[in-house]
């Protein structure tokens, strides 16, 4: 029967804390600059995203691509605050909402992941260089940037983009 020497287990013991450690760092590093979790909480994008799901978002992403029409994004809203919303309109990009129609450019936007209900009309703004115009999915309610305490999403506020819904089970999958 082998013997355990206390160099052997010594040796074992700095085995276990480099893999943790390496474990810990890599967890940080893809966290940090891949990818995160994030948890919704409320219901500006009801009926895409329902309170209390759990999202994962690509962070990565958007330092090589820049964010297209109808991505999903987190993004930072004030100290932390991060909203969930979906991108309308980028820079140069004419955007109005008459009779629950958003238009971008004059052409009416077709959106089947829209919450039905009555929200007001939009004036037709012009979206700054270097901006984004996003909306909730639950127009009657959501706080987006038809607001200004919102208003328009500077690229550097754009955390990422949502890429799959992983709680609850029973919506589990990817989100459009």
């Amino acid at each position: 029967m082998p013997r355990m020497t206390s160099e052997s287990s010594g040796s074992e013991a700095r085995e276990w804390i480099l893999s943790i450690a390496i474990a810990v760092a890599l967890a940080f590093i893809i966290k940090a600059f891949l990818f995160d979790f994030v948890l919704v909480q409320g219901t500006s994008m009801v009926p895409t995203l329902l309170d209390g799901e759990r999202l994962i978002i690509n962070k990565i992403g958007y330092r090589v691509t820049e964010p297209d029409y109808g991505d999903i994004v987190v993004l930072k809203h004030a100290d932390n605050v991060d909203y969930v919303k979906r991108v309308i309109g980028k820079e140069g990009d004419q955007v109005e909402i008459k009779n629950r129609v958003v238009y971008r450019n004059g052409q009416a936007l077709d959106e089947p992941y829209i919450n039905s209900g009555d929200y007001d009309d939009f004036a037709k703004v012009t979206v700054p260089k270097g901006t984004y115009f996003v909306l909730g999915d639950n127009r009657p309610i959501s706080l987006d940037s038809r607001y200004d305490s919102v208003g328009f999403i500077k690229r550097a506020d754009i955390i990422g983009k949502v890429i799959f819904r992983f709680w609850p089970f029973s919506r589990l999958g990817t989100v459009q």
